[in-house]
């Protein structure tokens, strides 16, 4: 399994090697340019509104184009390896789809319409390491959970080689920037585990339930203030890529983007711990605290329960909201102001591969007039 991988430096080196890569396709270009101007000014010099050997972009040399992608997504959030944002599980990367079309508006400027469905994953029993000095907490606490993204965004994309002609005419290679707004509808859910905080039977076992219905967090209790988070959330999604034209009509783009979010809800994980009598139903105990549970509800294998002694200590209070007892590990499961249950100081992200394959659905050109 490999846990704690640095995605950050690993950008910084991809970023850099990109703009290398930049910086010697420019000046080629540059030079491609020069000669191709002297060609144009000694061989067409009957062309029509000939500028000094640019080539005039108008209305008439935009398009649009449509095309797919399929996507590997990695979230980053409370139910990772450590707390760090570059923190993540490269083991619960999951797959997506997107659709999307594309309106060439200027020679460097697009506009990008999309539609995508990307599933996000977390399972502290995976990620955290039982003898770790930050990643203990996690692994006792035994959170997991998925959320299946529906994402619409509209983005405006830069190409750093631009095309002043027509389709025909695009660059066959150019690397680009992206940034926009995005909506997407999400609902976190997890695997209710067999039994309730009492040992007996839940009707729900083996389920994927969803935890936003449940307030994990006290969200539903009048005894709380906290309030409901939205399953309808806003996103700024913005990267980098390269593009690579393939024939007449179809490019290749190879793409990594960010979402950044405005909720910490993703995962179901933000805030405090809470009094498990203020909770109005068995279920939602046993989703809001599962550090004792015996195996992992995904996984089925047996948790490592010296490393969890060593951490912490059981402990039995009576709940001031049903007055029944309940036990649970110190620091879990009960209300104190440093029960912390995840980090409510930072939102959640995820960052989306994307393999993109377009084709070129609308598009004209006029040959040159002469004189």
């Amino acid at each position: 399994m490999l846990k704690n991988i640095n995605f950050l430096s690993r950008l910084i080196k991809f970023f850099g090697l990109l703009l290398l890569i930049i910086s010697f396709l420019a000046v080629n270009d540059v030079q491609a340019q020069r000669k191709s101007k002297g060609y144009l000014k000694r061989k067409n010099r009957k062309v029509s509104k000939y500028k000094g050997g640019s080539i005039h972009f108008d209305k008439n040399k935009r398009y649009l184009s449509g095309g797919i992608s399929i996507d590997g997504v990695n979230y980053f959030g409370d139910v990772t390896p450590k707390s760090s944002i570059t923190s993540t599980d490269l083991s619960f990367t999951r797959s997506g789809l997107s659709m999307y079309g594309y309106f060439r508006y200027a020679p460097n400027l697009s506009f990008r319409g999309s539609f995508s469905w990307a599933r996000l994953k977390g399972d502290d029993f995976k990620s955290a390491d039982p003898y770790g000095e930050e990643s203990s907490f996690r692994y006792v606490r035994n959170l997991s959970f998925r959320n299946d993204i529906k994402e619409l965004a509209l983005v405006g994309i830069w190409d750093i080689f631009g095309n002043h002609g027509t389709f025909l005419n695009r660059v066959s290679f150019t690397p680009y920037v992206f940034g926009g707004v995005g909506v997407f509808h999400h609902n976190p859910k997890a695997k209710a585990p067999e039994l309730d905080k009492f040992g007996q039977a839940l009707a729900e076992a083996g389920e994927w339930v969803a935890l936003r219905d449940l307030g994990t967090e006290g969200q539903l209790s009048p005894h709380y203030d906290v309030k409901q988070y939205s399953v309808i959330q806003a996103s700024i999604p913005f990267g980098l890529g390269i593009r690579a034209k393939l024939n007449k009509r179809m490019d290749f783009e190879f793409e990594v983007g960010y979402r950044y979010l405005f909720t910490d809800y993703v995962d179901d994980v933000s805030g405090l711990y809470v009094d498990l009598g203020a909770l109005d139903s068995e279920l939602a105990r046993a989703m809001s605290d599962r550090s004792r549970e015996p195996t992992s509800v995904n996984f089925g294998d047996p948790r490592d329960f010296e490393a969890i002694n060593a951490v912490t200590n059981l402990i039995t209070y009576t709940s001031e909201f049903d007055n029944r007892d309940y036990t649970v590990y110190a620091g879990y499961g009960h209300y104190h102001e440093t029960n912390t249950r995840g980090l409510a100081s930072q939102n959640d992200i995820y960052i989306v591969t994307s393999f993109k394959l377009a084709y070129i659905i609308t598009g004209s050109f006029k040959r040159a007039k002469f004189r």
